[in-house]
């Protein structure tokens, strides 16, 4: 055992899971007490589509809004350099032409191109069918796991996966920030980027487990999370570098996207290893959980391949 390298994670096991159970329960209260400011694909709104002669500067269109009284405008680039999207909640039916009268100001020549809005009752149903389809994600991704591995890790699995949301959801609700229909794609993409980190690490815990004897169950767990570190943070590092480009020259169309995205993968690579595995460890698995069942072959027992 002396000549294998081998992390010691589970030495800061505790202090990791302090700082878990901390982060969830001011997520939670902030969830209670600020909620989530829900964007206009939840709460309903007017989306105007402007046409500039020339290019504008969203900066500016923004505090011309802003001046004007529109404080909760959102204004994003979409198309070609001249296009220019406004949201706004509300339903007046002149609402576009109050905008393009803001906006039509000085040598600015604005037209709308289109204008459309989306009701509450839309809003609320893509809220309900959102926060349904990460339940049924959830429950699956726990029947699978439980199939795969054993009960044990699939409420490892589970727990990091319910941790790195409420996390996510807490950061959006602390500070406010827009939550909107691709904040919610990037949190279902979490479940699946930090589901798929957690079966990596899971694979080599189970392989070990079946060919290491000289180990006791957490120096187990410790020798698997230093083998997987490499593979780990290459991942996680490649994927936080495309997250940047997109947090900081993708737009702001995007923004909020790239912005659950990069929380969730932090999150989701530290309970990959301080959740998923720790629970393991709490829960007592033993190599005999994952050892091969033994089946009868003419009189003898073997075991069963896996």
């Amino acid at each position: 055992m002396s000549d294998r390298k081998n992390i010691n994670f589970m030495a800061y096991g505790r202090v990791a899971a302090i700082s878990s159970l901390l982060l969830i329960v001011v997520s939670i209260g902030s969830l209670f007490i600020n909620g989530l400011n829900l964007g206009l694909d939840f709460t309903g709104g007017t989306s105007i589509e402007l046409e500039y002669a020339k290019a504008p500067n969203l900066e500016d269109v923004r505090s011309q809004l802003v001046d004007a009284g529109y404080s909760s405008a959102v204004v994003v680039a979409y198309g070609a350099d001249t296009d220019v999207m406004v949201r706004i909640q509300g339903n007046a039916e002149n609402l576009a032409d109050e905008v393009t009268q803001v906006l039509n100001v000085g040598d600015h020549d604005v037209i709308v191109k289109q204008a459309s809005f989306i009701g509450p009752q839309i809003g609320e149903e893509l809220r309900d069918d959102g926060g349904l389809g990460m339940l049924f994600a959830l429950a699956v991704v726990m029947v699978y796991v439980a199939l795969r591995f054993q009960f044990k890790f699939s409420v490892g699995a589970v727990a990091a996966l319910v941790h790195d949301v409420i996390i996510v959801l807490g950061i959006f609700s602390l500070f406010q920030l827009d939550f909107d229909l691709t904040v919610l794609a990037a949190i279902l993409a979490v479940i699946g980027y930090s589901l798929n980190d957690t079966i990596v690490v899971y694979d080599r815990i189970r392989e070990n487990f079946r060919i290491v004897r000289d180990m006791s169950v957490v120096e187990i767990v410790n020798y698997s999370l230093t083998q997987t570190l490499g593979r780990t943070l290459m991942t996680s590092g490649t994927t936080i570098v495309v997250l940047l480009a997109l947090f900081f020259v993708g737009g702001e169309m995007i923004h909020n996207f790239a912005t659950a995205l990069l929380i969730g993968v932090g999150v989701g690579t530290y309970s990959s290893i301080y959740v998923a595995s720790a629970i393991l460890l709490a829960m007592k698995v033993t190599q005999e959980d994952l050892m091969p069942p033994k089946v009868e072959v003419e009189g003898e027992e073997l075991e069963e391949l896996p």
